[in-house]
């Protein structure tokens, strides 16, 4: 399920009542997609849609997708523009059955003010989660500009390369650092040994 900080991290500012209004869409959509597929004969002949139940199972499992989507993304804003889409279907199959011949036109255009409202319903939160500060949260995602920090100008140093080149020429290096005096003459290349140490170690022969 969506939570506060997945919205806040896409959107950048919370919006409690957009999502809450998505969740609760998400719940509807699973409901009324249960309800397709369930009771589909019983549907079909009150709407006077008898031959249509593969239509309605389609468009039950359609919602329940729906509501699925809503409720386990981080960014419900598709799903519910996805459930927009599927309003216009359901709108349009059944205006095609709200005619004379149909013996529950009644019927069908009680169905057709409840998926108008249902419609402006989604509209409305499709639209409420898709603004952020006044702009589509599409172009903000397509301009890729709201949280690449440029890193440019880092080089990585605590002043300019100008001012860090010899830096260390003046670097001593500290005696619990150095190689230990018994040690010392056998250190080849070792910059802490004196000439006399390294004439001594060179005439020395070994054992």
């Amino acid at each position: 399920m969506v939570r506060p900080t997945d919205y806040k991290l896409l959107h950048g500012k919370p919006d409690t009542t957009g999502r809450k209004l998505a969740t609760g869409l998400g719940w509807f959509s699973i409901g009324l997609g249960v309800l397709e597929l369930v009771a589909t004969r019983a549907l079909a002949r009150a709407l006077g849609m008898s031959g249509s139940e593969g239509l309605l199972r389609f468009y039950g499992l359609r919602e329940i997708t729906a509501g699925i989507g809503i409720l386990q993304s981080k960014d419900p804003t598709p799903w519910v523009w996805s459930r927009v889409a599927g309003d216009g279907m359901d709108l349009g199959t059944l205006a095609t059955h709200f005619t004379d011949e149909n013996p529950n036109r009644e019927n069908v255009g009680i169905a057709l003010l409840n998926v108008a409202g249902a419609t402006a319903l989604d509209v409305y939160c499709a639209k409420r989660l898709s603004q952020t500060n006044g702009a589509p949260v599409q172009d903000r995602q397509r301009s890729g500009k709201e949280r690449r920090p440029d890193y440019s100008d880092c080089t990585g140093l605590p002043r300019p390369p100008e001012a860090m080149r010899g830096a260390a020429r003046d670097f001593k290096i500290p005696e619990d650092m150095r190689t230990p005096e018994p040690l010392r003459p056998w250190s080849g290349g070792s910059t802490d040994i004196s000439p006399q140490a390294r004439n001594k170690a060179g005439n020395q022969k070994p054992a």
